[in-house]
């Protein structure tokens, strides 16, 4: 299959994620910059005629918050940028709802958690309620739920946070909004003589070697973040860009790509997972790793289940059905599943054969740690 321009891409998907950074939405004195939201909307409402459905995963609510509390010209302890969130969210959500409602279309307001895409359960509810607001013509605007988010279940960032909701409703494209227009070979504000990269296929070491620190002000993602999100979105069969959200005057940002402004295209290579397999892949906070020996490693790429008998080591401390990560010994991820006995145990059948556990933890599981069901390799090839 022809890989398409960027324009096209954008233009042909049926379901559209798109990132909002809080630069682009929000100026340096805490105000939302109405102008450029009115064309963002211009945008939404051109795709939604075409018959695409759009999601905006939309930043922005502590960098509006805290100027409205006295919290701005120094870092926030967490309990500060949760306050601000809690006032910003509101005034953000009446922004898009203003500047919708002037194109007749309703706004929906999600706000998720970590936990509430890693698991399950939660993950499906999410995932239905999206397909809901959407069948009945809503536009949902998201933004993490940093009122109640600690910082050990917090995303941290809107570029995986966006991966992840694509990932959950099967989007065909994400968009990342940003003030680059897309990857470089070195970070540009740097190196004059950086290169742009206009298509990724595969993200393996040489590509992540290029992202480079996260810029100053509101942004908490970085071109790291982006490339997470890329690996998400991919694994999910998703095509995602990342684009600069300043469009020249009278254009919105999505018009410009259409029009072939710069932009880097990450294209998947295979069809997409299972929503399961897909799942497990994009977890973001796995709960430990297992490390196993060689054989084990090549056993798993050849499409075998892991064995007790191929682990050598066991980090962290995860029950049952938790989503781990298997490292080879050198380091490196092999993948990721979902383990059918705690750490504890693993520990104490590290080694031996399946026959063996019975006697050594005093009952009989399944003889495999992970199943070949439950695991997703990731290592790059």
């Amino acid at each position: 299959m022809p890989i398409p321009t960027p324009a096209a891409a954008l233009s042909q998907a049926k379901r559209l994620v798109v990132k909002i950074g809080s630069a682009l939405l929000v100026g340096g004195d805490g105000a939302i910059r109405s102008a450029w939201l009115d064309a963002l909307v211009e945008d939404v409402a051109r795709c939604r005629a075409r018959g695409q459905e759009l999601i905006l995963v939309s930043s922005g609510a502590v960098a509006v918050g805290r100027t409205h509390l006295g919290l701005t010209g120094r870092r926030l302890r967490l309990e500060e940028k949760q306050a601000a969130a809690a006032t910003g969210q509101i005034r953000l959500a009446h922004a898009y709802q203003e500047a919708l409602a002037r194109h007749g279309i309703t706004v929906a307001q999600i706000l998720l958690t970590l936990d509430d895409t890693e698991a399950r359960r939660r993950h499906l509810n999410a995932r239905a309620t999206f397909e809901q607001l959407l069948a009945l013509g809503a536009v949902p605007v998201v933004n993490e739920n940093d009122t109640v988010a600690t910082a050990e279940i917090r995303f941290g960032d809107n570029d995986r946070l966006a991966a992840r909701v694509a990932q959950m409703i099967s989007a065909d494209m994400l968009v990342l909004l940003s003030d680059i227009d897309g990857l470089y070979s070195a970070d540009p504000r740097r190196d004059p003589e950086a290169a742009h990269i206009a298509l990724v296929d595969e993200i393996g070491p040489a590509i992540e070697a290029m992202a480079g620190a996260a810029p100053p002000g509101y942004s908490s993602g970085g071109m790291v973040t982006k490339l997470a999100a890329a690996r998400i979105a991919m694994n999910a069969g998703c095509l995602m860009l990342i684009a600069k959200g300043q469009a020249p005057r009278g254009s919105g940002p999505l018009a410009a790509i259409e029009a072939g402004a710069r932009a880097t295209l990450f294209v998947p290579r295979a069809e997409p997972r299972s929503a399961r397999k897909a799942w497990i892949a994009s977890a973001l906070n796995p709960a430990g790793a297992i490390v196993v020996d060689d054989g084990a490693a090549t056993a798993l790429r050849r499409g075998k289940s892991l064995l007790p008998a191929g682990i050598v080591d066991v980090d962290g401390a995860f029950e049952r059905g938790d989503c781990v990560i298997v490292r080879t010994r050198a380091g490196i991820e092999a993948g990721r599943g979902l383990s059918a006995y705690a750490s504890a145990d693993i520990r104490r059948i590290a080694g031996h054969k399946s026959g063996e556990i019975s006697a050594i933890l005093g009952y009989r599981g399944r003889d495999v740690i992970i199943h070949r069901d439950d695991l997703v390799l990731t290592e790059a090839r």
